[in-house]
């Protein structure tokens, strides 16, 4: 491995224009057509065949030059948010109201990264590793496409990372089982009936319904769920109503919930479509419900752990890897992965105290990483995939 973080250190620049050339030009989920042919473009110089998946979705195909078998697939997310950037770097996103401030525009560049080193290094490893450039990860799409597509068929091991602004820069989060919650979200839709304010009787009132639906699900979660299992349900918009002195004919909510077991999302899912039926029925509309599944739990297999753990003590020493990192309410579709296939999400630690806008959450105007750990990032993917199918295979 010496002579990969060699190599590594060697490529840092690249990395990191990489990096700030992806962070200059977000695209928002499934828009992400820039982001796709800037991949493309890079992985030709590599010699690295590919083709597309869906209409931005990028998958690599690096095959070793030994004759052995086995395959690991490597994830990054491509997108960005709709968020206006208000860090005053060189590097500030160039399109208004949209930015990179989930560090999707980092995972892009480690992959790269890892690209040209395992290209250059063919000759060291056998096998097949499959590079997954997956775009809408921010609404929880873009894995259906690759699943669909057959990119987990021959499969032993699944490997992705995100950037991680609570964890110290220089160390990576390899937590064994549950990381992250399943996420799904809902839109509700109240139907009454219009009519002047001073004659309620002649109506029924959608935004008094949807008003009674927030506060109840709220009790949802406080009275008909365990305190010491976390659950969320959150409403985050709330429409209704054409005129501020009569009835609402309609109303619409939109919300999610944040479970981390698949009874917990199932028993939530029926206890909020029953409350939000007798609410509506009491006061005499209707409601219909549409749920999108955004996420499952993202539950790490405990032996990829171990074996990613040791990928990075071979590049870096010990004392690198944080295994109690807390458990997120956040979700990543890259759960729908590793429901199929071992596999390990790392988190890669972006945060330093000496760049304090790298401490800052993401899904924040100003966020920003630390980009020393970018090698670290393109190393950890570069040296899982060799673990795995090199010289110094991991068994």
């Amino acid at each position: 491995m010496s002579d990969i973080l060699r190599q590594l250190n060697q490529e840092k620049e690249y990395i990191v224009e990489l990096r700030r050339e992806f962070h200059q030009h977000p695209e928002l989920s499934l828009q992400e057509f820039r982001t796709a042919e800037r991949i493309e473009e890079e992985l030709d110089k590599f010699g690295v065949l590919h083709s597309r998946v869906g209409e931005t979705g990028v998958l690599g195909i690096l095959r070793g030059a030994g004759q052995g078998e086995g395959v690991t697939v490597l994830r990054a997310d491509i997108d960005a948010l709709a968020i206006q950037e208000t860090n005053q770097v060189s590097y500030c996103s160039r399109t208004e109201g949209v930015m990179h401030a989930c560090g999707h525009d980092a995972h892009i560049a480690c992959l790269l990264g890892a690209a040209k080193l395992l290209a250059a290094n063919r000759d060291t490893f056998d096998g097949e590793v499959r590079l997954v450039f997956q775009p809408a990860e921010e609404i929880g799409q873009g894995t259906e496409p690759f699943l669909e597509a057959g990119i987990l068929e021959g499969v032993d091991r699944v490997f992705g990372l995100h950037t991680a602004p609570d964890i110290p820069s220089g160390q990576v989060g390899l937590k064994p089982g549950l990381n992250n919650a399943a996420v799904d979200h809902f839109k509700i839709v109240i139907r009454g009936k219009s009519a002047h304010v001073s004659t309620p009787q002649l109506g029924v009132d959608a935004l008094y319904i949807a008003s009674h639906i927030v506060v109840a699900l709220q009790a949802l979660v406080t009275r008909c769920t365990s305190p010491v299992e976390p659950v969320i349900i959150g409403v985050g918009k709330l429409e209704a109503g054409t005129i501020y002195n009569a009835l609402a004919e309609t109303a619409v909510l939109e919300g999610t919930t944040r479970t981390i077991s698949q009874e917990s999302r199932e028993r939530i899912q029926k206890l909020v479509n029953e409350t939000v039926q007798g609410i509506a029925e009491i006061y005499g509309g209707s409601a219909e419900i549409q749920w999108t599944d955004f996420a499952s739990a993202l539950i790490n297999n405990s032996q990829v752990c171990l074996e990613a753990a040791e990928v990075v003590k071979q590049l870096w020493g010990e004392g690198k890897v944080v295994t109690d990192r807390r458990l997120s309410l956040g979700g990543d579709n890259f759960a729908e992965y590793i429901l199929h296939i071992p596999g390990a999400y790392a988190y890669l630690g972006t945060g330093n105290p000496e760049k304090p806008g790298t401490l800052n959450a993401a899904h924040n105007g100003n966020f920003d990483i630390d980009e020393d750990a970018l090698v670290l990032g393109a190393g950890l993917y570069t040296g899982y995939a060799l673990a795995r199918h090199g010289n110094s295979q991991i068994k």
